[in-house]
């Protein structure tokens, strides 16, 4: 057997702080956790195309990898997002590394709030560009960093809030941008198929998409199926092609995949009902008081602070032998003392679920 025992400190040091994470099988309990806000995996509303559809995609885009079935997937994706063009990548980290990490250049700079994803955080690291945080959704903060930037300038947002569920101050945010001659790159990943009339997102339901630099959009979380797109002009959706990593040298989609996104677009911007019981559930939450500070937002992902990770560990055991799917998320994950309960709201929960469950935190 391979002598791979130096990896025991890292690993040990994980154990002592009870931050091991594992992995755990889907189990059969009520889903308060995954990201399928309107139902659509649960209610199996997508088909995946002809059953002769291809289940490998044979090389990369630039390869054998394109097809016609994914032009025709970006033009359509691209015209609902009212841009010029996308780019389909196989994961939002994928098309959060590849933009980033090749749009800045050396003596430019990325300014991005504290809170962004990994997958953000990683492109920026990738990239020659100088960066800096700053502090989340605050507007002064941001502004102090701007009057220091040199070369391009990027802002890096997101639309919701993975951890907090809270959404960008986006109007403020790009009343800076232009004042600085910045460019915004905005994750829009749980945005998309949850926020506008139709599900169109943030910048959109603000009539602010043009004001975008970039858009990225992913498809694993209220579409219900795999991949993500960058929205666009024209002339990005070239550069990516010719500079991106991430999808210069990944094998392509298959057909499979096509199809299931192209059929997911056909079928979010109907669920009108599934977003107007998702804000019952919101606003039904929010309204009921628990033992544990609760975060304040609007969206399907809702935070219950429950500092320490054994005890929020332990709360969470409780309400899965109580047959409620609730993940702990712990420190490193989120800064030690915001350790949380992430509770996600589904259009298919029920509202004596929610109640139930409101009342074993009570």
């Amino acid at each position: 057997m391979y002598n791979d025992d130096f990896l025991d400190r890292k690993l040990e040091e994980r154990r002592e702080q009870n931050t091991f994470r594992k992995l755990r099988d889907v189990e059969n309990k009520i889903d308060f956790c995954s990201n399928d806000y309107l139902g659509i995996v649960h209610k199996g509303l997508l088909n995946t195309g002809p059953s002769h559809s291809k289940h490998g995609s044979t090389g990369s885009r630039l390869l054998t990898g394109n097809s016609y079935l994914t032009e025709m997937a970006e033009e359509k994706i691209a015209a609902f997002h009212k841009g010029q063009a996308a780019v389909i990548f196989n994961s939002g980290y994928d098309a959060n590394v590849g933009l980033l990490s090749c749009i800045a250049q050396k003596g430019d700079t990325i300014i991005y709030d504290q809170l962004v994803h990994a997958s953000i955080r990683d492109g920026i690291r990738l990239s020659y560009a100088q960066s800096f945080s700053f502090a989340h959704n605050n507007i002064e903060d941001l502004e102090k960093k701007l009057i220091f930037c040199t070369g391009n300038i990027f802002v890096v947002t997101e639309s919701v809030f993975s951890m907090d569920g809270d959404v960008c101050p986006l109007s403020a945010i790009l009343s800076l941008v232009k004042i600085y001659n910045a460019h915004l790159i905005l994750d829009e990943a749980h945005a998309i198929g949850v926020v506008g009339a139709n599900g169109e997102g943030l910048s959109q339901s603000l009539n602010l998409h043009e004001q975008c630099f970039a858009r990225v959009y992913t498809f694993g979380k209220a579409c219900g199926c795999h991949g993500a797109v960058a929205v666009g002009s024209t002339r990005l959706k070239d550069y990516l092609i010719n500079f991106a990593r991430s999808f210069i040298f990944s094998t392509a989609l298959p057909e499979v995949a096509i199809h299931a996104i192209i059929n997911s677009y056909e079928v979010f911007p109907l669920l009108c009902a599934e977003r107007g019981q998702l804000q019952i559930l919101i606003e039904q939450f929010q309204s009921t008081s628990t033992k544990y500070t609760k975060l304040i937002s609007k969206t399907p992902i809702q935070g219950i602070i429950v500092p320490g990770n054994n005890v929020v560990k332990e709360i969470a055991a409780n309400l899965n032998q109580n047959n409620f799917d609730v993940r702990p998320i712990l420190y490193p994950t989120v800064p030690k003392g915001t350790e949380r309960l992430r509770i996600i709201l589904h259009a298919n929960n029920l509202q004596h679920e929610l109640q139930q469950l409101l009342q074993l935190l009570a």
